[in-house]
């Protein structure tokens, strides 16, 4: 091939202006590698380290029942895309919600001059990044279907009535009772200029009860929420049940439970959503964001002992159908298992693109995001402490007088691992027996401390669906344990 002919099948920057690629607007597919490869090729071309395209289409809608109504029917539709640009140790997010060539190129153009940077010289050649065979995690595991799959309106208010109904017939003493529940179906593309070209759907599905009940003075407020990944007919399948017979069961032993005296005790921790408190107290330490921003205690602890030696902790994107499930992070970077805390020593951050940039630490997989209009950052997915060696019977029998936190409410966390949580269900221990019924308990204490509390840890581990906030919005999340010990805590009350 002589030169010239070579020269004619090069893009120029002059071209740019009267591309117009047919992508497909109804479904990501290869019709998009050629004009993300040009605009990847281009942003190289004007001096970018690295640049990054994540494109988004979700459908989500919500349902909720209140008494014997439905109260609430919330659709969202939104398409959109982000780019990220990277110089140095430096970058900057653009988002957009015009898919069109020109309005990608645009958005591009602007990330690119907030970095400094600007489009090549007019006659300049536009290298197009060779990006990879599309990596499509949706046809390979058949997810293209899960839409179509998943219930439509009628059946959502007629699942969420027939729950609601049967948990009037569970609980006396009644204020309010409600069911919800939320489908989130998203398609995700992302292409990078290291050749990254990946697809994916995500279907993100969760159904629960809250009821409120109420007998003079006493009040007594119990939840029960599940969630799902991969599973379009989790409604349908949906054990209202035994889901509204445990709720009634916890109102009605809460209702008239003595308030918690205020005190310093050992505690037993249930399993499940008792695992918010090392999400929130530990695992945003570990996220390489607050490495960043030197606002965690252990930056500098790697390899070295941060919690007592009966502990080992992980964070996953894999355990099947977990509320934190992904087969690709929002950078398009598979799923993979991070051991985080092994027999008490730190072992690994969490990261992502930027954080290992910044950082040095080595990516996990973890780049997430709530949507398009947010860059991705160092998230947790399903975090959960391992199961040990003990019975749950050898934590209680360890404890002659202490508190079972058997229910979990919210709570709060300070920058750097300071933590209050309210208990929504909890239990006397007196001579290694549950006893009495408490309620207005709070755990305040710090992560540091904390960690080395933790001593017995059972063999029933538990997951639970949740949701986390944090720089790159909201996202789904798993968080987890076993039935643990903390030999001492901080327990406010009266």
């Amino acid at each position: 091939m002589n030169l010239t002919t070579l020269s004619d099948t090069l893009l120029l920057t002059k071209q740019l202006p009267q591309l117009d690629y047919p992508m497909a607007r109804d479904r990501f597919d290869e019709s998009w590698r050629a004009p993300l490869s040009t605009l990847l090729g281009l942003g190289r071309a004007a001096g970018a380290d690295f640049i990054e395209f994540f494109l988004e289409r979700v459908n989500y809608i919500s349902c909720l029942a209140e008494e014997d109504a439905i109260t609430s029917i919330s659709p969202s539709l939104s398409t959109g895309a982000g780019v990220r640009v990277f110089k140095g140790n430096a970058d900057c997010y653009v988002s957009t919600n015009d898919l069109s060539f020109a309005g990608l190129k645009a958005a591009l153009e602007k990330g690119l001059g907030i970095m400094g940077l600007s489009l090549p010289a007019p006659a300049a050649f536009v290298p197009e990044i060779n990006l990879e065979l599309m990596r499509d995690y949706a046809t390979a595991r058949g997810k293209d279907n899960w839409f179509a799959q998943s219930s439509p309106i009628r059946e959502m208010g007629e699942v969420l009535l027939e729950a609601n109904a049967h948990i009037a017939t569970k609980a006396s003493h009644i204020q309010s009772r409600r069911a919800s529940y939320f489908r989130d179906w998203q398609e995700v593309l992302v292409a990078a200029s290291d050749g990254t070209f990946a697809r994916d759907i995500r279907l993100t599905q969760s159904v629960g009860y809250s009821l409120l009940c109420a007998d003079g003075e006493h009040r007594a407020s119990i939840g029960k929420r599940n969630g799902n990944t991969g599973s379009p007919s989790f409604l349908q399948a949906w054990d209202y049940q035994t889901d509204a017979e445990e709720v009634a069961e916890s109102a009605g032993k809460m209702l008239y439970a003595d308030y918690v005296e205020s005190g310093t005790y050992p505690i037993v921790m249930a399993n499940q959503f008792g695992g918010v408190i090392f999400h929130e107290a530990c695992g945003h330490l570990l996220e390489t964001t607050q490495i960043e921003r030197k606002t965690t205690p252990f930056m500098d602890k790697k390899g070295e002992k941060i919690a007592h030696e009966n502990l080992t902790a992980w964070d996953e994107g894999l355990s099947p159908d977990a509320f934190g499930t992904i087969d690709m992070d929002d950078e398009g970077m598979p799923a993979q298992r991070t051991l985080l805390i092994e027999n008490g020593i730190l072992k690994n951050f969490i990261s992502d693109r930027a954080g290992s940039v910044r950082t040095g630490h080595p990516r996990t997989g973890s780049g997430r995001r709530q949507n398009y209009t947010y860059a991705a950052a160092s998230r947790m997915r399903n975090t959960y402490i391992a199961p040990g060696n003990y019975s749950m019977d050898d934590l209680f029998a360890s404890i002659d007088k202490g508190i079972y936190c058997k229910n979990m409410g919210g709570g709060s966390v300070g920058a750097t691992g300071q933590f209050n949580f309210a208990v929504a269900e909890a239990y006397l221990i007196e001579n290694g027996k549950v006893t009495k019924p408490l309620k207005g308990a709070t755990l305040i204490g710090e992560a540091t401390e904390i960690m080395d509390k933790i001593s017995m840890c059972s063999n029933d581990l538990g997951l639970a669906a949740g949701f986390c906030g944090s720089v790159s919005g909201s996202i789904y999340v798993t968080v987890g344990q076993p039935h643990l010990k903390v030999d001492s805590i901080t327990v406010g009350g009266r």
